[in-house]
């Protein structure tokens, strides 16, 4: 081969060689600058809930609610079957009338019979006192002159003496029946009553927990029992949404925070509806490295852990609903 055909070989190596290198540099700026796709951390609307349960187990009677109804507080929503309750409440009101029975008659006394016999009961012990007296009298001016003996004036001397023990146990009977009971008595008595109260409103708050009421506005998002079917004491049996407590939740690695914090305020594309929305975070926790760590130790580098970013909307948003996704460019 002459000189001049290697020349024109090596020419066109070096031109192929040149033109391979600046597609490959073109393509590596193009990988690198130009189709890189930007990098996005995707979120959801979240919304609080609570759960309606009962604290006794019953029977389904009736829901008065479907899914998907909005309720506003105090709305019957479920209502039970619950027959040992209204067992229960007919003890309670039974124990209540005796126990007021027992108080009334704490409070009362004795019957008007009854203190009429213990009046007659004194009035007789008197009259036997009185005759007792004339009689040890007599018997003490005898035994002064002489004429009866001591033993005879003894006799009289107790028998006086038992009279009059006799009229102060009367004395005692009549007081008793005249002031009623004591105050000890009287107190045990209201306690009783008290206590029987008591055990009423136990029954009434638990008769109270089978019709189920909303306990705030919302949005009935799931019912989990049939109509027929037991519940059990605190089985949930619905859940409320309150559609005005709403939020977005975002897990974000810690190099993509960006000095983010709360009370910062950014954009969110909600491909629902094709628009875009700010919102406002409130709330920033790291998610712990159990599960969300990333090692990137082995490139020189330092671990990443992950943070939970919850965030409002800044405006209201109509239409927004919970699971709806949530997209951070």
């Amino acid at each position: 081969m002459s000189n001049q055909a290697k020349k024109q070989h090596n020419n066109i190596l070096l031109a192929v060689l040149g033109f391979t290198t600046v597609v490959l540099i073109v393509a590596l700026i193009g990988f690198f600058i130009f189709d890189r796709a930007p990098e996005l951390i995707q979120g959801q609307v979240e919304v609080s809930e609570y759960r309606v349960s009962s604290k006794v187990p019953g029977r389904i009677l009736e829901i008065r609610v479907n899914e998907g109804d909005y309720v506003h507080a105090g709305d019957t929503l479920v209502i039970l079957d619950v027959p040992e309750v209204e067992a229960k409440m007919q003890q309670a009101q039974s124990a209540e009338d005796m126990a007021a029975a027992m108080e009334q008659m704490a409070q009362n006394g004795a019957r008007r019979e009854q203190v009429q016999g213990a009046f007659q009961l004194l009035q007789q012990a008197k009259a036997g006192l009185e005759i007792a007296e004339k009689s040890y009298n007599r018997v003490q001016r005898l035994f002064d002159e002489g004429v009866m003996s001591e033993q005879k004036r003894d006799e009289a001397l107790a028998m006086y003496k038992a009279s009059q023990a006799q009229v102060q146990a009367a004395q005692s009977q009549y007081d008793m029946a005249v002031n009623g009971a004591r105050v000890e008595e009287r107190r045990a008595a209201q306690a009783q009553v008290n206590r029987a109260k008591g055990a009423v409103q136990e029954v009434n708050a638990y008769k109270d927990e089978t019709v189920q009421v909303a306990q705030m506005d919302g949005e009935v998002s799931s019912i989990y029992p049939k109509v027929g079917e037991l519940v059990g004491t605190g089985s949930p049996i619905m859940t409320i949404s309150m559609m005005d407590d709403m939020w977005g939740t975002f897990n974000v690695r810690e190099d993509y925070l960006n000095g983010m914090q709360v009370g910062t305020e950014f954009k969110v594309f909600v491909p629902a509806f094709n628009k875009e929305l700010m919102m406002k975070v409130y709330h920033m926790k790291d998610q712990g490295s159990y599960a969300v760590w990333k090692a990137t130790k082995a490139n020189g580098e330092y671990d990443l852990k992950t943070f939970e970013v919850k965030a409002r909307p800044v405006e209201p948003f109509e239409g927004l609903r919970p699971g709806m996704s949530l997209i951070v460019k």
